[in-house]
Formats: C-alpha cells, sequence, structure tokens
C-alpha cells in the first residue's frame, strides 16, 4: 500500500478528491503545522494511505466523529471515502487549533463533504453519541478511552491507530476500563497496528 494504484477499487471522482486533498495538505503545510517536514513530501503513504485502511475496517454507517483531526487525517479522507457510498453520512470534526480548524474547513467546503468542523476541546463538547469515534497520534489509549466513554454511543466502535508499544498501552488502560479489543495489522507500517474498540466500559 505504498503507491497511487493501491486503491483499485474507488471511483475516478474519489481519486481525484483525493488527489485534490492531498495537494491542499502540502499548500497549507507551509504556513502551517498539518503534517512534519519529513512527511510533506510523503503525504499520499504516509498520511492518506494510513487514513483509507482506518475508514475499511469502520462501520459503513453512522455519525462519525474524529478527534484532534489535525490535517484531516483520517476524518476528511473518511468523508470522502464515504461520499462515494452514502453522500448524506455525516463526519464531525473537532480540534483546538483555530488555523487547523480553518483549513478543514476549506477542505470539506472544497471537496463538497458533509462534515461540521468544531474548533473546541473534546472534552468541553456535549456527548457526540457517535457510531464511530476515530483519532491518530492524540493521546495514549487510556486518554482516548476517556474521550470515547464520553462521545461513543453504547454499540459504538473506537478506531485507534498506534505503534509498536501498544500492548503496553492497553496493558494500562485496562487498569480502568473495559473491552473487546480487536489489533488490526496496519497495511502501510509493520510496527504499527490499529485497536478497534467496543463495548467500552469503566471497570
Amino acid at each position: 500500500m505504498t503507491e497511487r494504484d493501491a486503491l483499485p477499487n474507488v471511483s475516478r471522482e474519489t481519486m481525484e478528491r483525493l488527489r485534490h486533498f492531498e495537494a491542499l495538505v502540502a499548500k497549507w503545510t507551509k504556513k502551517i503545522n498539518l503534517v512534519s517536514r519529513q512527511d510533506a513530501e510523503k503525504i499520499w503513504s504516509r498520511h492518506i494511505l494510513d487514513s483509507v485502511q482506518i475508514f475499511d475496517v469502520a462501520p459503513a454507517a453512522g455519525h462519525w466523529l474524529d478527534i484532534g483531526s489535525g490535517g484531516g487525517f483520517p476524518g476528511i479522507v473518511a468523508a470522502v471515502l464515504a461520499k462515494e457510498e452514502d453522500a448524506t453520512r455525516a463526519f464531525t470534526l473537532v480540534d483546538s487549533d483555530q488555523r487547523k480548524c480553518a483549513f478543514l474547513r476549506t477542505a470539506a467546503r472544497e471537496l463538497d463533504l458533509n462534515v461540521t468542523v468544531h474548533a473546541s476541546r473534546i472534552d468541553e463538547m456535549e456527548p457526540q453519541n457517535a457510531s464511530v469515534l476515530s483519532a491518530r497520534a492524540l493521546d495514549d489509549l487510556s486518554g482516548l478511552l476517556l474521550h470515547a466513554h464520553q462521545h461513543l454511543a453504547p454499540d459504538g466502535v473506537a478506531l485507534f491507530p498506534k505503534g509498536a508499544r501498544w500492548r503496553e498501552e492497553d496493558a494500562a488502560a485496562r487498569k480502568e476500563w473495559s473491552y473487546d479489543l480487536e489489533p488490526i495489522k496496519s497495511k502501510t507500517n509493520p510496527d504499527a497496528i490499529i485497536l478497534k474498540i467496543k463495548e467500552l466500559a469503566r471497570v
């Protein structure tokens, strides 16, 4: 999953939107820190394809809440992919950085996506009752589960990409939380995993 042809099942229109988004990220990264300098030349492989695989393991319907959305990964990418299947599906993206929210709103407008952007701290928002909650490089697992507990619907699913130390985070989190966990091997990084979490409850 390193080349553009790694997405054989998406339409030409969806591919064009993803490429448009890639160009937007590259343009705005020159002004604000959407991705690191070393990743600026690897937006497609490092961020877009990584977001695609998160979408691929998510439920196919329901309100999607992406927290700490930053450069729009995976929130904007997921909304682009969902548009092809269900243009009415709602996405809510949350980030505390006003400049990043301005970028996210621009991307949503230019790509004609069903996306609402909130410039807020996630812990200050009303519960969202989301079917899907995603977060990428935002917090450790215990912190992420606190947000998931506040904002996920009872039958909702949380999706958290994690690195090689995910087992340590899982062990620490289970001191406070009970949950069903499915670790899904990353297709873009041999050391990474996507944690798919359901049935979250406090211990």
